[in-house]
Protein backbone atom coordinates (compact mmCIF):
# COMPACT_ATOMS: atom_id res chain seq x y z
CA UNK A 1 0.00 0.00 0.00
CA UNK A 2 1.99 3.42 -1.57
CA UNK A 3 -1.58 5.97 -0.38
CA UNK A 4 -0.27 8.76 1.34
CA UNK A 5 -1.82 11.25 3.52
CA UNK A 6 -2.92 14.91 2.74
CA UNK A 7 -1.22 17.05 5.87
CA UNK A 8 0.75 14.15 7.53
CA UNK A 9 2.92 13.42 4.22
CA UNK A 10 3.60 9.61 5.43
CA UNK A 11 2.48 6.52 3.03
CA UNK A 12 0.66 3.93 4.40
CA UNK A 13 3.66 1.13 4.13
CA UNK A 14 5.67 3.72 6.44
CA UNK A 15 3.42 3.45 9.52
CA UNK A 16 2.65 0.86 12.13
CA UNK A 17 -0.76 -0.35 12.73
CA UNK A 18 -0.88 1.73 16.02
CA UNK A 19 -0.02 5.32 16.73
CA UNK A 20 0.63 7.84 20.02
CA UNK A 21 -0.20 11.03 19.52
CA UNK A 22 2.23 13.71 20.96
CA UNK A 23 2.02 17.62 21.44
CA UNK A 24 5.30 18.67 21.58
CA UNK A 25 7.44 18.09 18.23
CA UNK A 26 10.11 17.63 20.80
CA UNK A 27 8.86 14.43 21.88
CA UNK A 28 9.33 12.71 18.69
CA UNK A 29 13.23 12.12 18.63
CA UNK A 30 12.92 11.10 22.51
CA UNK A 31 10.17 8.68 21.53
CA UNK A 32 12.34 7.21 18.76
CA UNK A 33 14.87 6.55 21.53
CA UNK A 34 12.65 4.37 23.06
CA UNK A 35 11.68 2.40 20.11
CA UNK A 36 14.45 -0.41 17.99
CA UNK A 37 15.24 0.67 14.66
CA UNK A 38 12.99 4.21 14.19
CA UNK A 39 12.82 5.62 11.24
CA UNK A 40 12.11 9.51 11.04
CA UNK A 41 9.32 10.01 8.75
CA UNK A 42 8.95 13.17 6.22
CA UNK A 43 7.75 16.67 8.09
CA UNK A 44 5.37 18.61 6.88
CA UNK A 45 3.79 21.31 8.61
CA UNK A 46 5.62 20.78 11.70
CA UNK A 47 4.11 17.19 12.05
CA UNK A 48 7.37 15.56 13.13
CA UNK A 49 6.32 11.61 13.26
CA UNK A 50 8.76 8.52 13.78
CA UNK A 51 7.61 4.90 13.10
CA UNK A 52 9.72 1.83 15.29
CA UNK A 53 9.30 -1.64 16.70
CA UNK A 54 8.37 -1.96 20.24
CA UNK A 55 8.67 -6.40 20.50
CA UNK A 56 7.26 -7.77 17.55
CA UNK A 57 4.60 -4.41 17.10
CA UNK A 58 5.13 -1.58 14.37
CA UNK A 59 4.42 1.68 16.46
CA UNK A 60 4.38 5.28 14.79
CA UNK A 61 4.22 8.52 16.80
CA UNK A 62 3.39 11.98 15.36
CA UNK A 63 3.52 15.36 16.86
CA UNK A 64 0.36 17.47 16.10
CA UNK A 65 1.52 20.47 18.05
CA UNK A 66 -1.50 21.53 20.42
CA UNK A 67 -5.25 21.74 19.89
CA UNK A 68 -8.26 19.45 19.25
CA UNK A 69 -8.42 20.19 15.37
CA UNK A 70 -5.33 19.41 14.26
CA UNK A 71 -4.81 16.30 16.56
CA UNK A 72 -8.43 15.41 14.83
CA UNK A 73 -6.58 16.00 11.38
CA UNK A 74 -3.57 13.58 12.32
CA UNK A 75 -6.14 10.98 13.62
CA UNK A 76 -7.94 10.95 11.29
CA UNK A 77 -5.39 10.53 8.43
CA UNK A 78 -3.58 7.67 10.32
CA UNK A 79 -7.27 5.82 10.44
CA UNK A 80 -7.34 6.23 6.88
CA UNK A 81 -3.89 4.54 6.54
CA UNK A 82 -4.81 1.71 8.24
CA UNK A 83 -4.04 2.50 12.55
CA UNK A 84 -6.41 1.05 14.75
CA UNK A 85 -5.03 1.94 17.86
CA UNK A 86 -4.56 5.34 18.97
CA UNK A 87 -2.84 6.53 22.42
CA UNK A 88 -2.86 10.40 23.22
CA UNK A 89 0.15 11.22 25.93
CA UNK A 90 1.00 14.17 26.92
CA UNK A 91 0.21 16.91 29.78
CA UNK A 92 -2.46 18.19 31.72
CA UNK A 93 -3.93 19.95 33.93
CA UNK A 94 -5.17 18.44 37.04
CA UNK A 95 -8.07 18.68 40.07
CA UNK A 96 -8.46 17.41 43.24
CA UNK A 97 -7.88 14.51 44.18
CA UNK A 98 -5.33 14.23 41.43
CA UNK A 99 -1.97 15.54 42.20
CA UNK A 100 1.18 17.38 40.51
CA UNK A 101 3.04 14.73 38.91
CA UNK A 102 0.35 11.70 38.81
CA UNK A 103 -0.18 10.19 35.89
CA UNK A 104 -4.02 10.84 34.76
CA UNK A 105 -5.72 7.97 32.41
CA UNK A 106 -9.31 9.63 31.03
CA UNK A 107 -12.43 6.82 31.20
CA UNK A 108 -14.08 9.36 29.03
CA UNK A 109 -14.21 13.06 28.80
CA UNK A 110 -16.59 16.03 28.39
CA UNK A 111 -16.81 17.49 25.15
CA UNK A 112 -15.74 21.26 25.06
CA UNK A 113 -14.02 22.03 22.21
CA UNK A 114 -15.46 22.46 18.90
CA UNK A 115 -13.52 19.93 16.55
CA UNK A 116 -15.28 16.86 17.33
CA UNK A 117 -18.38 18.85 17.15
CA UNK A 118 -18.11 18.92 13.53
CA UNK A 119 -17.99 14.67 13.70
CA UNK A 120 -21.07 14.23 16.00
CA UNK A 121 -23.28 15.95 17.45
CA UNK A 122 -23.08 17.10 21.77
CA UNK A 123 -25.01 14.00 22.91
CA UNK A 124 -22.82 11.54 21.41
CA UNK A 125 -20.64 10.31 24.53
CA UNK A 126 -16.78 10.96 24.68
CA UNK A 127 -15.63 7.38 26.02
CA UNK A 128 -12.34 5.66 26.17
CA UNK A 129 -11.81 1.92 24.07
CA UNK A 130 -13.05 -0.56 26.73
CA UNK A 131 -9.57 -3.05 26.09
CA UNK A 132 -7.02 -0.13 25.47
CA UNK A 133 -8.32 1.32 29.05
CA UNK A 134 -8.05 -2.09 30.97
CA UNK A 135 -4.33 -2.57 29.42
CA UNK A 136 -3.37 0.42 30.64
CA UNK A 137 -4.96 0.41 34.03
CA UNK A 138 -2.68 -3.23 34.32
CA UNK A 139 0.37 -1.53 33.68
CA UNK A 140 -0.36 1.68 35.77
CA UNK A 141 -0.79 -0.61 38.35
CA UNK A 142 2.91 -2.16 37.98
CA UNK A 143 4.53 0.89 37.96
CA UNK A 144 5.38 2.78 40.78
CA UNK A 145 3.88 5.95 40.20
CA UNK A 146 0.65 7.67 41.66
CA UNK A 147 -2.50 7.31 39.33
CA UNK A 148 -5.84 8.07 39.05
CA UNK A 149 -8.59 7.31 36.07
CA UNK A 150 -11.50 9.38 35.75
CA UNK A 151 -13.15 12.19 33.67
CA UNK A 152 -11.69 15.03 31.46
CA UNK A 153 -12.55 17.91 29.94
CA UNK A 154 -11.11 19.44 26.92
CA UNK A 155 -11.25 23.29 25.95
CA UNK A 156 -10.21 25.20 22.85
CA UNK A 157 -9.68 27.94 25.21
CA UNK A 158 -6.16 28.01 26.94
CA UNK A 159 -5.71 31.57 28.39
CA UNK A 160 -9.41 32.22 28.43
CA UNK A 161 -10.52 28.68 30.05
CA UNK A 162 -7.64 26.79 31.40
CA UNK A 163 -4.53 29.13 32.64
CA UNK A 164 -5.06 32.67 33.85
CA UNK A 165 -2.45 34.95 33.48
CA UNK A 166 -3.55 37.53 35.45
CA UNK A 167 -6.03 38.02 38.38
CA UNK A 168 -9.05 39.59 36.20
CA UNK A 169 -8.69 36.30 33.94
CA UNK A 170 -8.67 34.06 37.23
CA UNK A 171 -11.66 35.50 38.68
CA UNK A 172 -13.25 35.07 35.37
CA UNK A 173 -12.57 31.69 35.36
CA UNK A 174 -13.28 31.12 38.81
CA UNK A 175 -16.92 29.68 38.11
CA UNK A 176 -15.93 26.83 35.54
CA UNK A 177 -13.15 25.74 37.90
CA UNK A 178 -16.45 25.47 40.39
CA UNK A 179 -18.45 23.55 38.02
CA UNK A 180 -14.83 21.29 37.49
CA UNK A 181 -14.89 20.33 41.00
CA UNK A 182 -18.43 19.84 41.05
CA UNK A 183 -18.70 17.42 38.38
CA UNK A 184 -15.68 15.75 39.47
CA UNK A 185 -13.19 16.49 36.61
CA UNK A 186 -9.51 14.72 37.09
CA UNK A 187 -8.22 16.44 34.36
CA UNK A 188 -8.11 19.31 31.75
CA UNK A 189 -6.26 19.39 28.57
CA UNK A 190 -7.10 20.20 24.54
CA UNK A 191 -7.08 17.33 22.66
CA UNK A 192 -8.61 14.15 24.78
CA UNK A 193 -12.33 14.40 24.05
CA UNK A 194 -11.79 15.36 20.20
CA UNK A 195 -9.23 11.95 20.00
CA UNK A 196 -12.04 9.85 21.52
CA UNK A 197 -14.54 10.62 20.16
CA UNK A 198 -13.13 11.01 16.75
CA UNK A 199 -11.61 7.40 17.30
CA UNK A 200 -14.63 5.82 18.34
CA UNK A 201 -16.50 7.31 15.28
CA UNK A 202 -13.89 5.99 13.09
CA UNK A 203 -14.01 2.63 14.43
CA UNK A 204 -10.30 2.83 16.20
CA UNK A 205 -9.75 2.18 19.86
CA UNK A 206 -8.48 5.09 21.22
CA UNK A 207 -7.65 6.87 24.75
CA UNK A 208 -5.89 9.73 26.31
CA UNK A 209 -2.75 9.37 29.12
CA UNK A 210 -0.92 12.31 30.69
CA UNK A 211 0.79 13.79 33.56
CA UNK A 212 -0.01 16.30 35.75
CA UNK A 213 1.98 19.11 35.40
CA UNK A 214 0.29 22.11 36.51
CA UNK A 215 -2.46 22.59 39.23
CA UNK A 216 -5.77 23.18 38.11
CA UNK A 217 -6.85 25.26 40.75
CA UNK A 218 -3.64 26.96 42.21
CA UNK A 219 -1.57 26.83 38.46
CA UNK A 220 1.53 25.39 40.29
CA UNK A 221 3.77 23.60 37.74
CA UNK A 222 5.67 20.21 38.19
CA UNK A 223 9.90 21.00 37.82
CA UNK A 224 10.77 20.55 34.64
CA UNK A 225 13.36 17.84 35.91
CA UNK A 226 10.37 15.75 37.30
CA UNK A 227 8.56 16.27 34.37
CA UNK A 228 11.45 14.41 31.99
CA UNK A 229 11.42 11.70 34.61
CA UNK A 230 7.79 11.00 34.56
CA UNK A 231 7.72 11.59 30.50
CA UNK A 232 10.01 8.42 30.42
CA UNK A 233 7.88 6.29 31.93
CA UNK A 234 5.02 7.59 30.00
CA UNK A 235 6.81 6.49 26.94
CA UNK A 236 7.49 3.11 28.67
CA UNK A 237 4.11 2.60 29.66
CA UNK A 238 2.56 3.58 26.33
CA UNK A 239 4.61 1.61 24.51
CA UNK A 240 4.45 -1.38 26.30
CA UNK A 241 0.78 -1.59 26.47
CA UNK A 242 0.40 -0.84 23.04
CA UNK A 243 3.22 -3.68 21.93
CA UNK A 244 1.63 -6.24 23.80
CA UNK A 245 -2.33 -5.64 23.09
CA UNK A 246 -3.99 -7.99 20.35
CA UNK A 247 -4.81 -6.12 17.32
CA UNK A 248 -9.06 -5.68 17.52
CA UNK A 249 -11.36 -8.25 15.91
CA UNK A 250 -12.41 -7.22 12.75
CA UNK A 251 -16.29 -5.84 12.31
Amino acid sequence: MTRSAWYIGCRADEIGDSAILVGDPGRIPRLARALDRPQMLDERRGLRAVTGWRGERRITAVAFGMGAPIAAIVLHELRDLGVHTFLRIGTAQVMPPAALGDFVLADAAMRAEGASLTYAQAGYPAAADFDLNAALRARLGRSRRAWRAGVFATYDGFYSQMFALNDGQRRAIEGLRQDLLRHRILAMDMETSAVLTIGRLLGARASSFCMGTVDGLTQATLPPSDQATREQEMFDIALDVLAALAAPAED
